[in-house]
């Protein structure tokens, strides 16, 4: 199933789920990236955006956000943020595996693990080719991703969460053999008279290693920088369950 089929239900009740997610702390740690490779202002794509938390923490930290995501569910709720916090947030319905901008951009960046969701590596070349085309002459792509560790600990495992607004059953499966993880969703959004209505969704994720990552970043005219344990600055280890990229655009040069 292609990643344009998912969060569409979900994401009704996506922020509410994610009420956990420290955000602030999380967007410290991106801007703290940013900020070492000398991106302190400027455009910035936050590619696979959702409903905007990260897009506009980093509009608020001062650079000027592009969000691209495929599910137009997922937007709606992001531009309702942006009416609500009045902030200059330009939010486009694209596949990242397609996405087109009016010009190049300083930085880019992808988080929430939203290239596990790209299942094949040539679509994943693809996708950083054409992050590779947006850069400017050496800007820097900082993404993160679900490592097969993380995939594999999880294994067959069932999580449910009931609240008053909604509830939810996440049934999990990792195939090892295919590094393929498959959450299906049971979505339970209350309506009249102390009824539910039922929604189901299938997600795919892919793990890949960083030997894999960093071959594509290259055919793709990226540069590889560097890998993080996520929110540190350590090296990734073999218990690391998500891990930060980041890359450079090295091809262009600047115009005189």
């Amino acid at each position: 199933m292609e990643r344009e089929e998912s969060y569409t239900s979900f994401a009704q009740v996506y922020d509410m789920f994610m009420d956990n997610v420290d955000y602030p702390s999380w967007s410290e740690y991106l801007l703290g990236l940013l900020r070492e490779y000398g991106i302190e202002s400027g455009l910035v794509l936050d590619l696979g955006c959702g409903t905007g938390n990260m897009t506009e923490l980093l509009s608020k930290a001062g650079y000027d956000m592009i969000g691209v995501d495929n599910s137009e569910d997922m937007l709606e709720i992001a531009g309702e943020k942006r009416a609500a916090s009045g902030l200059d947030i330009l939010y486009l319905l694209q596949d990242m595996r397609e996405f087109e901008l009016y010009g190049t951009v300083r930085a880019v960046i992808s988080i929430c693990d939203s290239i596990n969701y790209i299942l094949e590596e040539e679509e994943l070349l693809q996708v950083f080719s054409l992050v590779n085309n947006y850069l400017d002459p050496g800007g820097y792509f900082i993404f993160d991703l679900n490592t097969k560790y993380k995939y594999e600990q999880m294994g067959e495992t069932t999580i449910a969460e009931n609240r008053e607004e909604a509830s939810f059953i996440w049934d999990n499966y990792y195939d090892p053999e295919e590094q393929i993880n498959e959450y299906a969703l049971a979505i339970f959004l209350p309506v009249a008279n102390e009824l539910y209505r039922k929604f189901e969704e299938i997600h795919y994720q892919r793990a890949y290693d960083l030997e894999t990552i960093c071959r594509l970043i290259t055919e793709a005219g990226l540069e590889y920088v560097t890998a993080y344990d996520a929110f540190t600055k350590h090296a990734p280890v073999d218990t690391s369950e998500r891990i930060y990229v980041i890359a450079r655009e090295k091809g262009k040069t600047e115009k005189k």
